[in-house]
């Protein structure tokens, strides 16, 4: 049997990325067992009764149900939990460390102040009450200055009972500025208002689809929910459904799907188009659908007499194959076969949200993906997309506001999600350091951040540094000494996942309704107390309306008297969900103008947008740098051995980390052989690499499987903080890389960066 040299490479790295995803080998386990033992804070458990706590996993959006086996008091492992809807039973590397978390170094004991420069780390303790009081004194004196909009809060999601308390806190007292962290989820969220007229999430029914195709999303690297990818990914070998990836380098999905499309980054959007134009030339949509169910397919004509294209005239027109294949890089006749496989199958999907997704994208590019399942009518239905409605489980007393806040909510969100230019989009975390540092807007003087570390995980991560120093009041609730915790004036400490209550509401992409609980697994470790009390007792504080806004006498009241029914299957089963919803279908499935799913999207024209935008189109978001002087595109790479988000990667999963990825301390970018050779680089080398945002030291790793021309490096490494098994490993991709803004959603859009690349 002869196979190809792209063959070759996905039967290796298939394999590699097989073992990945496997339950852990037993060499490893047991080096990791050696390796752990020169840990001077490794717990080593007394003898005593065994138990079992049921609970979830917060580490990453997933939500999996984990069970926690404890000797006495004392965690001493954690699985995951059978018979639950995320995962049933999985579990993911970071999951398995998370008694790392619980009982390791990096744990925020105490409440501290900063006694030094920012980032110095030097901190004196301080009781929990003078913590509070502290905290409140600035925000009476900012409120008594009339500036209440003066105040901020970044929060890792804006959904569930945390999250509302912020915001009703925040609202109470006069501030408009809650923000969130992005992630593909934001794309989707908009793409769903403008060409369905929804308000909700985005869940895919994967375990159903018999075709999956993917714009980059690395659906085994840690994309949505990973645990629940994994065991999809098992059951689409078991039903023999097909799975393509495309994307510019063989990630573990590409190695382990059925087809490698390799494609220039930042196309994905034409082949999209490319593809709905062979959809539509060859009569392979869904007559149906399209004809009942869908508006702006065709030209038309509106009641002012302007004609508008339609999405039929716009692909057939400008998307032909031959056209597309000169912009992706893609075979034209690669892209015929691909359209009449997606749209002959029984149930096609069609998705986009690059590496895990823990960056947004081009409205264009989601739109376009988008418009793919509408042609095949696989919207609503098995093996498709579906929209899930918003948790709505809430009904708390009215809030109360003076006329201090009234005057406050009213300025608008300091970063413009919600605005005339941005009318779309719920937050814009990725446009606040560049607000602040330009001056813009009023500024804020103080800032909450609770379960994110922007310093961190914001592109341009030393622009975000200094857009925090311009702050002068910063309170970090973190569990962990992260980079932003380390950048702020007060931290208060929250208690770790393992020791609080909190309902955790849709796992990221899950397409059934869903809430899941964290429960106490073990006492509070340390003088840490939950961030949901810490909010109330600030409310109190304050007084007033703000006081009278959050009456509850502590979190877990809260809690109980909001999930009121729901409250006994959260406690009995650790999660309630939804088995048998079904989300809307026909006409009752879209709510926009023209109460159909729209191609051509009405609400974004209705902004005084040109018409094109209201199409989905190929708009190249162009990568920052020159290209004469940075040659090269610098992409990123997720991996599921590396935890790249809110939390720092335990010692458990750094272990696991393949030396073609981390030597020592030096990071490995990889290049192409032949864009090697061009410039004189060799295997394991020392070279500098250089984007418009920065210069570091790397080393080389020869990867066949990335296309020339075009380089990459992990996300995850180059944290400043955490413990010395982290700290100082490699480089931080978001220091290489800078934010490039969406004009339709002011969404970060940037895929990449130009670079270049020479020895050291």
């Amino acid at each position: 049997m002869k196979i190809d040299r792209r063959s070759f490479l996905a039967f290796v790295i298939g394999g590699a990325a097989g073992t990945a995803l496997s339950p852990l080998p037993y060499k490893l386990t047991d080096d990791l067992s050696i390796w752990s033992q020169n840990w001077p804070w490794t717990p080593v458990p007394p003898d005593g009764e065994v138990s079992y706590v049921d609970s979830t996993c917060t580490l990453c959006p997933g939500g999996c149900g984990i069970s926690v086996r404890k000797v006495d008091q004392r965690a001493v492992k954690i699985e995951g939990m059978k018979g639950h809807p995320v995962n049933d039973g999985g579990i993911c590397l970071l999951g398995l460390s998370g008694l790392q978390l619980l009982y390791g170094p990096t744990r925020v004991q105490q409440p501290l102040q900063r006694t030094g420069r920012r980032g110095e780390g030097r901190w004196r303790a301080i009781s929990w009450p003078e913590a509070i009081s502290k905290v409140a004194a600035n925000m009476r004196e900012i409120r008594a200055a009339d500036k209440p909009h003066a105040v901020g809060c970044i929060l890792t999601s804006d959904r569930g009972t945390v999250p509302f308390l912020f915001d009703r806190f925040l609202t109470a007292y006069g501030s408009p500025n809650l923000m969130r962290t992005p992630s593909f989820l934001d794309s989707y969220e908009l793409v769903l208002h403008v060409m369905q007229g929804v308000q909700a999430m985005a869940g895919f029914d994967l375990e159903n689809a018999t075709f999956v195709l993917s714009f980059g999303s690395g659906l085994i690297d840690g994309w949505s929910s990973p645990v629940r990818l994994f065991r999809a990914n098992s059951a689409w070998r078991r039903n023999h459904a097909k799975i393509i990836q495309v994307e510019p380098r063989l990630s573990n999905t590409a190695a382990k799907a059925d087809q490698w499309i390799a494609i220039r980054p930042g196309t994905e959007a034409a082949l999209a188009l490319g593809m709905a134009h062979v959809i539509i030339r060859e009569s392979l949509y869904n007559n149906e659908f399209v004809e009942n169910s869908a508006f702006g397919f065709s030209g038309w004509t509106d009641k002012e007499g302007q004609s508008h294209t339609g999405f039929k005239e716009l692909v057939l027109g400008e998307y032909g194959p031959d056209k597309v294949s000169r912009i992706t890089g893609v075979k034209s006749d690669e892209i015929v076969s691909l359209a009449r496989g997606f749209a002959r199958a029984s149930r096609p999907l069609a998705l986009t949200g690059r590496g895990r997704g823990l960056t947004p994208g081009s409205t264009g590019e989601y739109m376009a993906v988008h418009a793919l399942n509408a042609l095949v009518g696989n919207i609503n239905r098995p093996g498709g997309i579906w929209t899930l409605p918003e948790p709505d489980y809430t009904s708390w007393p009215e809030l109360e506001m003076d006329a201090v806040a009234a005057h406050g909510v009213q300025r608008g969100s300091i970063d413009g999600a919600g605005s005339k230019q941005f009318p779309f989009t719920r937050s814009l975390l990725n446009r606040l350091p560049e607000v602040l540092n330009a001056g813009k807007g009023n500024g804020l003087q103080m800032l909450m951040i609770h379960g994110a570390n922007p310093c961190y995980t914001l592109p341009d991560s030393k622009a975000v540094v200094e857009a925090f120093g311009r702050i002068p009041f910063v309170v970090s609730f973190s569990s962990y000494m992260d980079e932003t915790a380390r950048n702020a004036d007060l931290i208060l400490p929250n208690h770790t996942y393992l020791e609080r209550y909190e309902d955790v509401p849709a796992p990221a992409g899950l397409s059934k309704p869903f809430i899941g609980l964290t429960r106490p697994v073990v006492p509070p470790q340390f003088n840490t107390r939950h961030v949901g009390d810490v909010v109330l007792q600030l409310a109190k504080t304050l007084g007033g309306s703000v006081g009278r806004s959050l009456p509850w006498g502590s979190y877990e009241d809260c809690l109980k008297e909001t999930l009121r029914d729901k409250w006994r299957t959260l406690e009995d089963k650790g999660f309630w969900h939804q088995p048998d919803f079904k989300p809307p279908a026909g006409a009752a499935a879209f709510e926009t103008a023209s109460q159909k799913f729209e191609f051509f999207a009405t609400a974004i024209h209705a902004e005084k947008r040109k018409d094109p935008d209201a199409l989905p189109h190929f708009k190249p978001v162009e990568p920052e740098g020159d290209s004469s002087a940075y040659p090269l595109i610098l992409i990123p790479y997720d991996s599921m051995r590396l935890a790249a988000g809110v939390i720092g990667t335990p010692p458990f999963m750094i272990k696991t980390v393949e030396d073609t990825v981390l030597k020592g301390v030096h990071v490995l970018v990889e290049v192409n052989p032949e864009t090697a050779k061009k410039l004189g680089l060799a295997e394991g080398k020392t070279a500098v690499l250089e984007t418009p945002k920065g210069r570091i030291t790397v080393k080389i790793h020869l990867f066949d499987g990335i296309m020339p021309d075009v380089i990459a490096m992990p996300r995850g490494l180059g944290h400043s903080a955490y413990d010395k098994y982290l700290a100082g490993k490699g480089v931080n991709f978001n220091e290489m890389i800078g934010p490039v803004q969406d004009p339709i959603s002011g969404l970060d859009a940037a895929w990449g960066i130009h670079a270049r690349l020479q020895k050291a």
